[in-house]
């Protein structure tokens, strides 16, 4: 049954927290796309992080096999690692306008210093290769337990510069987040980023199902909070360390505090290499939610 049209829009009831949900899959994991391509619901966006081992022959064919699966695929690129304008115009020319991409994902990158002449993520969107290439939405990175070396007033002051960028240039914004572990926070931020005026979709980073050394590893990677209430309010404990987490706690938070004053909001899965155990959970929680 619908909610009445009158009932207040924070009391409004929001889709299945998992409808619509996106996967991050690399080069190297297509195979294992590939095995759970049935199960995925279709169309179902796929962002394509290319790591620095992936060549450009992988890196296309990674792309063509996610559109021949059914599915639309979101290729990553990190300025940092562009070694030259060139490089980046071909790569676009021959992969996202001949592929008929209408999404990418930018984001600076890992290096501490460019390979060339792209510094930043909004370096790459200035160039103006998007939007010349038919890309309709630009994907970009937020971060709800803040950043490596950014502060959270730094973040805030960039995230809005790029949607403001990517507009201007008739284009959409859409943010993606790191992998979090409390909820609370990923909701927090979520009403700051609405009070200041972005309205754009967002898309939560969650992770898969995973060992708890592989979730602290990439944590640590990706300057997410790890203490050790955060931890607790994940699931995990000092006695649980070499086991294995999934997100039910922070899935189950996070819906129970979304309203619809939270804007637009989807789940990003970070299989971290096991796409068919990421699969089976989310299929699984839909089912007794």
């Amino acid at each position: 049954m619908n909610p009445p049209l009158n009932q207040p829009a924070s009391l409004r009831v929001r889709p299945c927290i998992t409808a619509d949900y996106s996967l991050e899959v690399t080069v190297r994991d297509i195979p294992g796309l590939v095995q759970v391509a049935k199960a995925l619901p279709p169309s179902t966006q796929i962002a394509i992080p290319f790591l620095r081992t992936d060549d450009k022959a992988a890196r296309v064919a990674a792309i063509r096999a996610v559109r021949q699966l059914g599915f639309e695929p979101m290729p990553h690129f990190a300025a940092r690692r562009i070694t030259s304008a060139s490089t980046f115009d071909g790569f676009m020319t021959e992969t996202v306008a001949g592929g008929g991409i209408t999404r990418c994902f930018v984001v600076a990158g890992d290096r501490l210093h460019p390979l060339g002449p792209f510094p930043d993520s909004a370096s790459l969107i200035a160039t103006g290769a998007f939007e010349r290439c038919g890309v309709e939405t630009v994907g970009i990175g937020g971060h709800p337990e803040g950043h490596p070396v950014m502060s959270e007033a730094e973040c805030w002051a960039v995230l809005e510069s790029k949607c403001r960028s990517i507009e201007e240039r008739g284009m959409s914004p859409m943010i993606v987040t790191q992998f979090a572990f409390d909820a609370d926070i990923v909701l927090r931020w979520l009403e700051g980023l609405r009070e200041r005026g972005l309205h754009h979709p967002v898309r939560i980073g969650v992770p898969g199902p995973a060992g708890v050394a592989t979730l602290m590893r990439f944590a640590a990677q990706c300057g997410v909070g790890a203490s050790t209430v955060i931890l607790a309010k994940y699931g995990i404990s000092a006695t649980r360390l070499l086991g294995t987490s999934g997100p039910e706690m922070f899935v189950d938070r996070l819906a129970a505090g979304l309203t619809n004053e939270h804007g637009p909001v989807r789940l990003h899965f970070y299989p971290f290499g096991n796409i068919g155990k990421t699969v089976d959970w989310i299929s699984h929680y839909a089912s007794i939610r």
